[in-house]
């Protein structure tokens, strides 16, 4: 392995946004190495052959962020392969959506577990890497609704402003070692999420949009890793709002 090169970490590369990330790591003013998770062997399929179309080196592994045994079973993976992980990128999420008063127990813990404790479990394993090296560099995917709100997603939303406030604290911590933690807010991105959306949603959703379309996910690729340069450094507990203009912060 290259002297310079960083090993990256993406959760959830196999489509949407993460899929993004990974073409758009060969854009980083260093080499990587690529480890790309998801939840299906399918995915796992996915994520190579777009390592590959990238022209990166690298691997897909199986990840189920619902899963505490998953979550450990994969940490030692990793541990088993000698592979510490330089940067870290938690793009991974679910959503469980339901109002307030018909929400079930499981609907709830099933986003913080996912969305949230996850990215706890994560961070915590990378960042004893990272403090030996004196560098890391780790982006946490939250959402415009983590700073509004939103009916309907009381579990979703409360889980990516829990992932605002821990990022900071994990900024604070951890900035002597030269280690960055940032955000990443997106608002509406065309994805399989959005996708599903009916005719009537999108107009609603684009009413209260200024530019009056929603993202694409290279968009919130190109943000996620320009917090991942060298040249970033200096930037540490900041949440970026890609969202058009929805929500102006």
């Amino acid at each position: 392995m290259e002297v310079n090169r960083k090993t990256c970490l993406v959760t959830g590369a196999s489509r949407g946004i993460g899929q993004a990330i990974l073409y758009e790591l060969k854009m980083l003013d260093y080499p990587v190495y690529v480890i790309g998770t998801a939840t299906s062997k399918q995915g796992l399929e996915k994520i190579k052959k777009s390592i590959q179309a990238a022209g990166l080196e690298g691997e897909a592994c199986i990840l189920d962020l619902l899963s505490n045994d998953s979550i450990e079973a994969f940490l030692a993976t990793l541990d088993e392969k000698k592979l510490v992980v330089d940067i870290l990128v938690n793009n991974a999420g679910i959503t469980r959506d339901n109002l307030l008063l018909r929400m079930q127990d499981t609907q709830w813990m099933d986003v913080m577990q996912a969305n949230l404790h996850a990215t706890f479990k994560l961070c915590q394993y990378v960042v004893k890497k990272m403090m030996k090296k004196r560098w890391g560099r780790i982006v946490n995917m939250s959402s415009v609704v983590g700073v509004t709100g939103n009916p309907g997603q009381a579990n979703y939303t409360a889980a990516k402003a829990g992932m605002i406030a821990f990022t900071k604290s994990l900024a604070s911590e951890f900035a002597t070692r030269n280690i960055t933690a940032n955000c990443v807010c997106p608002g509406f991105i065309q994805t399989d999420m959005t996708a599903s959306l009916d005719e009537g949603q999108v107009k609603a959703i684009m009413d209260n949009i200024p530019m009056q379309r929603m993202g694409d996910p290279e968009e919130i690729a190109h943000a996620v890793c320009f917090l991942l340069n060298k040249k970033a450094g200096y930037i540490t507990g900041s949440t970026i709002h890609i969202n058009g203009g929805l929500v102006m912060l």
